[in-house]
């Protein structure tokens, strides 16, 4: 047995972790049939179900589609990149694991797989362990499947997979209300639909309504038929959760040829560049989209007409932020005689610090070096059990290398999330870092890892 260790670190407050993941289990299809009518079962049937038998994630009648299919339970030579980040899986062990997985002859077994799939991506009693040892207090939880959502076809059939998601998320997140949360999925392709379940949700205690900024379809999210969702949101106080994510496109028609995403864009660009590696695409198209968004949202006055609306920026990092806004504010003060729409009532980058939230990562570190700024805008996002995702204690030793002083770290890295939603902070919190974690025998040693760190390491190898 070896043993992983930390340096000690202690904390003085709460932390909120306003965007993590969960990864949609198979599960979540077998209770469908009690929640939902003959019809919207048909429907889901048709449009986003899983085929327990063959693993594989059914979308509008293709196999194999999303980022579900072969994702659950680990497999021999594969990290689950969608449940990898658990305690103490830090970026280096993974790398360790991926260069052994380049050679038959050390590729990880599947119990090795099964050992680094972590249960609490689908199980809230493993995920509460984990917490407990990540530092993080309360979590916020949101879907994996983001890329395929918006390209269900069917409006009864996306209806319905968001109410199934939905319930399995309120149960996941009943085992303790005071630390686990949910964001839940809108069926935007039917604005009706999408307002009901914001209404819905909200009876159920849900402070979010995800929505990914894309042109899905001609479908995107500050249309004027969208009205009744935004009002729903202003009624109920659910915040506008903004997801962006990679344009994958797995599950776009064939014959749609519009691009749908600036992120897209990104993924052309790099694609005709034949640059060797999908992730170096990550940075660019989570920014991409979201920034996108926040100009259109700040620039269309869609906050002075929805003036009750509050909105959630999640995983696009932060860094970018005071740019944009700089370039949002210069180009209304330059062109506002010739807007062609109504005036707006002050300036963009004050409505955004009005209405809006940002998340950002822990090995981030900008934003602690402008605290003025970013006081009461910034959240912390984890992103476990996403193969990028880290724990609280790395974002503390950042922001503690920057010098940031501890009121401005308690509220970064909970008390702004806990402010946007309307959460009280938990009885009690977590204090005193784990600094040791039993390992397998084969986990990688110390020696391993600094030589997989060389970057000859990750050349593949017969």
């Amino acid at each position: 047995m070896r043993v992983q260790r930390f340096a000690p670190m202690t904390k003085n407050f709460p932390t909120f972790d306003c965007d993590a993941h969960i990864t949609e289990p198979p599960w979540l299809w077998d209770r469908a049939e009690e929640l939902l009518s003959a019809r919207e079962l048909r429907a889901l049937e048709d449009t986003m179900w899983f085929d327990a038998a063959k693993r594989q994630l059914i979308v509008n009648g293709k196999a194999g589609m999303g980022a579900l299919t072969g994702q659950y339970g680990g497999s021999k030579g594969k990290l689950g990149l969608l449940s990898i980040a658990g305690p103490g899986l830090k970026h280096e062990i993974q790398r360790a694991l991926n260069v052994r997985n380049l050679n038959r002859q050390t590729a990880i077994t599947r119990e090795q797989a099964t050992y680094l799939d972590h249960r609490g991506a689908y199980e809230p009693k493993p995920r509460l362990r984990d917490m407990d040892i990540q530092g993080i207090d309360q979590v916020m939880i949101i879907p994996s499947d983001i890329d395929t959502y918006p390209w269900l076809q069917n409006d009864i059939g996306a209806k319905a997979m968001c109410r199934a998601y939905n319930e399995w998320a309120y149960e996941y997140c009943r085992e303790n209300p005071e630390r686990l949360f949910f964001a839940a999925l809108l069926p935007l392709q039917n604005p009706k639909f999408a307002a009901d379940e914001v209404y819905r949700v909200a009876d159920k205690g849900c402070r979010v309504g995800l929505i990914r900024p894309v042109d899905a379809m001609g479908n995107y999210p500050v249309q004027p038929k969208y009205d009744p969702v935004w009002r729903a949101m202003e009624e109920t106080g659910v915040v506008y959760g903004m997801h962006p994510f990679p344009a994958l496109g797995s599950s776009k028609p064939s014959a749609y040829t519009e691009q749908y995403s600036g992120a897209e864009f990104i993924e052309w660009s790099i694609n005709s560049s034949r640059l060797p590696h999908m992730f170096l695409t990550n940075v660019q198209n989570f920014q991409a989209e979201a920034a996108l968004w926040v100009t259109m949202v700040l620039m269309s006055g869609f906050f002075e007409r929805f003036a009750k609306v509050r909105a959630a920026i999640f995983e696009a990092s932060s860094t970018w932020l005071s740019f944009l806004l700089d370039e949002c504010d210069k180009a209304y003060r330059l062109y506002r005689n010739d807007r062609k729409r109504y005036p707006l009532k002050r300036m963009p980058s004050e409505t955004f610090f009005a209405h809006c939230v940002t998340g950002f990562e822990g090995d981030e570190a900008p934003p602690s070096r402008l605290p003025d700024f970013y006081g009461d805008i910034l959240a912390w996002s984890s992103d476990v059990y996403h193969h990028d995702g880290d724990d609280a204690w790395r974002a503390i030793e950042t922001m503690r290398k920057c010098e940031l002083p501890e009121s401005y770290q308690a509220r970064f890295l909970g008390e702004n999330a806990r402010r946007l939603y309307k959460i009280d902070p938990p009885a009690k919190f977590i204090q005193d870092r784990v600094t040791e974690i039993e390992r397998p025998d084969w986990w990688p040693t110390e020696e391993e890892v600094r030589q997989a760190m060389r970057p000859e390491s990750a050349l593949p190898r017969r």
